[in-house]
């Protein structure tokens, strides 16, 4: 029997999937599912990087080991990895401190030289490895905040008084003032200073008479600019974010309405995170922020070079004539999600994702359908499903069922959260799963957790094929992600037609 060949994702949406024009990897049924081939195995352990002990000391043990560890919440804006190849506002500026402490503090030895090295870290959890000594310096767009001084200390600041403003999706109605916002909604983490000063603002609009903000508790999966992505596309009415992601992020998010004067809190200040009793490396910053900070020339040339190019692109799946077509598709997205497992809600994103839910999408590698599946995938015995060309039940059933064969076969591990399988899924089923099993083989080598796909498995995957299986797993997400919050207004609101 032969093997079942991955189907082909690259829609005729161009616009939306331009970036899927590679040529993908072909799962291999007949390998273990945990295993590593030797092949695999070499490839892994040549992207492993080195993972120091933890250690707490100051700038003179930092001096002895020349090594300066930075953790970084993995982000397009400020770090992450594509290829092995590091980049984002955070690699530069570290790489920019590495420079300076090799000029002024030079080694004779050229072996003995500075090195800066980046840990990816999850937001959430910067400042507890920081001060268990997992990293010397939390960095990533960090506000200092009251709250935060309570359990690290910043260095002098790169930038003052940073405004936090609002940014609407396209159409949304005019806002002159802040007292507009009254009873708008309006979404951003709650672990970040703007979901703080959001509340303050409901405080003071309280003692006004007026209606509260309808403040929605982003998921934390979600970094500021995914955030901005989804509010230009539609899926988000509005955020709030520092001005500089907005102006970094508005060259290619041209849709959003970013309202500078609809400021919610104007003198923030951005800096890294160190531990508390570190006179020495914090007295070493002041001295290197002073000639890196914004309005020096390396920090100028950094802020007017960094805007981001990505293919990737978001489209709004809860426009009216998308729920339309969600409407008529969630019965049977119901149905084949209930047989084999999933959430419906992750299957009809999926759909979306691969072909904006279109039944007559065709690829010019002859992917069909709904699910984007060859139809030489869909007849393999393993699957047998015919018609998946006419019938976009069939096609779902198919997409449906070959998602359940890949997570039983390459992800039957009692560790992992169904919400973790089904993302890891997504990525067998765009990568391949000998690809999956790199990602995860590479992130356990990496100290990292292999059983989880934000943060960690990601990471992996952008080190082995790119930033191709990141995004498709990521947009995959943030689609789940608004039409959960469509199923949920239904719900409060039952006179209204569900989705």
């Amino acid at each position: 029997m032969n093997p079942v060949w991955r189907h082909c994702h690259k829609s005729v949406l161009l616009l939306m999937l331009c970036w899927l024009n590679a040529a993908l990897a072909t799962p291999q049924p007949e390998l273990p599912a945990v295993e590593l081939t030797p092949a695999e195995e070499a490839e892994v352990q040549s992207l492993v990087l080195p993972i120091p002990e933890n250690w707490t000391g100051d700038f003179e043990g930092m001096r002895e080991r020349r090594l300066i560890r930075v953790l970084v919440p993995y982000s397009k804006t400020f770090f992450e990895l594509d290829r092995g190849r590091q980049r984002g506002l955070t690699y530069e500026l570290g790489k920019g401190l590495e420079a300076w402490l090799n000029k002024t503090q030079p080694y004779e030895k050229k072996s003995m030289q500075w090195r800066i090295m980046f840990i990816p870290t999850a937001r959430n959890e910067l400042m507890p490895k920081l001060n268990q000594g997992v990293g010397d310096i939390a960095a990533g767009g960090l506000t200092v905040t009251e709250e935060r001084l309570k359990d690290v200390d910043f260095s002098d600041p790169f930038a003052v008084n940073i405004p936090e403003i609002l940014v609407t999706s396209p159409g949304s109605k005019p806002i002159e003032k802040l007292e507009d916002l009254s009873g708008q909604e309006i979404t951003v983490r709650a672990s970040s200073s703007y979901y703080e000063h959001l509340q303050a603002l409901n405080a003071s609009f309280k003692e006004k008479g007026l209606a509260p903000i309808d403040l929605k508790a982003a998921d934390e999966n979600l970094e500021s600019e995914d955030l901005l992505q989804m509010v230009n596309a539609g899926l988000l009415k509005a955020t709030v974010v520092d001005r500089y992601l907005a102006i970094i992020w508005a060259p290619l998010y041209k849709d959003m309405k970013i309202h500078e004067k609809i400021v919610l809190h104007d003198d923030s200040e951005f800096a890294w995170a160190i531990r508390k009793d570190s006179p020495q490396l914090k007295s070493q910053l002041a001295e290197f922020v002073k000639t890196h900070k914004v309005g020096t020339a390396f920090g100028n040339s950094l802020k007017n070079k960094y805007v981001t190019n990505s293919s990737t692109r978001v489209l709004n799946a809860t426009s009216e004539a998308e729920m339309k077509k969600f409407q008529e598709m969630v019965e049977v997205f119901t149905r084949h999600a209930s047989t084999y497992g999933f959430d419906h809600l992750m299957l009809m994103a999926q759909g979306f994702q691969e072909s904006q839910l279109d039944q007559k999408a065709r690829s010019p590698r002859g992917a069909v359908g709904v699910m984007q599946m060859l139809p030489k995938t869909a007849k393999d015995p393993t699957v047998d499903i015919g018609g998946i060309d006419k019938s976009a039940d069939k096609n779902i059933e198919a997409g449906s069922k070959y998602m359940r064969l890949l997570a039983d076969k390459y992800l039957n591990d009692p560790q992992l959260t169904q919400m973790n399988k089904t993302l890891m899924t997504f990525a067998a089923y765009n990568a391949g799963p000998g690809n999956l099993r790199k990602f995860r083989a590479l992130a356990e080598k990496s100290g990292l957790d292999k059983n989880i796909w934000f943060g960690n498995v990601e990471q992996a995957a952008a080190q082995v094929v790119g930033r191709e299986t990141v995004d498709y797993v990521g947009n995959i997400y943030k689609y789940y992600v608004a039409y959960k919050l469509v199923e949920e207004k239904s719900a409060a609101s039952p006179t209204k037609t569900e989705p």
